[in-house]
């Protein structure tokens, strides 16, 4: 076996380290400019037939932009960026029967429908309009369907606040923001 030398191996490690693309640099942070990092979340407007679904949704995604750690939350009046929303639908439908019970219905699934726009309150702009996300949840059918239901509501409205916090964290802000850092 033949052994190589240190100085025999450090022409082609310095030729790798200096190729094109080595010397990126990468982050797992967003890219949004630090003027930009603070937001608000008004109460969502609830037109859906499931109640306090508007203010469940809010909460969510309230505590997943604290969660996420970009953003800085704060009231209306000081945030750069606004997020509004609306509960367009919920619905809750039979999913699976039970045959030994007579048909009686086993689980439901629970879909809800919000509508969300990001404002760029600095600036003026609106940077999402009315975009549409879609989240659902099941539960079984069992005593308290109220209760069940309550919970479920609660699954979905994380589902919506991960996928919304998730793109507005994702927007290309060099290109929307115009201006440096």
């Amino acid at each position: 076996m033949r052994k190589i030398s240190l100085l025999s191996a450090l022409p082609v490690v310095s030729a790798l380290l200096l190729a094109p693309g080595c010397g990126t640099t990468y982050s797992w942070r967003p890219d949004v400019p630090s003027d930009m990092r603070t937001i608000s979340v008004p109460s969502f407007r609830n037109e859906s037939d499931v109640q306090e679904l508007g203010a469940i949704a809010t909460r969510q995604v309230l505590r997943e932009f604290q969660r996420e750690g970009t953003f800085s939350i704060c009231a209306s009046g000081d945030a750069a960026v606004e997020v509004q929303g609306i509960v367009k639908d919920a619905n809750a439908g039979a999913t699976a029967y039970d045959r030994r019970a007579g048909l009686r219905i086993a689980s439901y699934e629970m879909t809800a429908t919000v509508l969300v726009s990001v404002i760029d309150k600095k600036n003026g702009r609106v940077l999402v309009d009315n975009k549409p996300y879609r989240a659902m949840a099941t539960f079984a059918a069992g005593q308290d369907l109220s209760t069940a239901q309550r919970d479920a509501s609660g699954r979905v409205a994380d589902d919506l606040a991960r996928q919304i916090v998730d793109d507005v964290t994702a927007l290309d802000w060099r290109r929307r923001e115009g201006s440096k850092r």
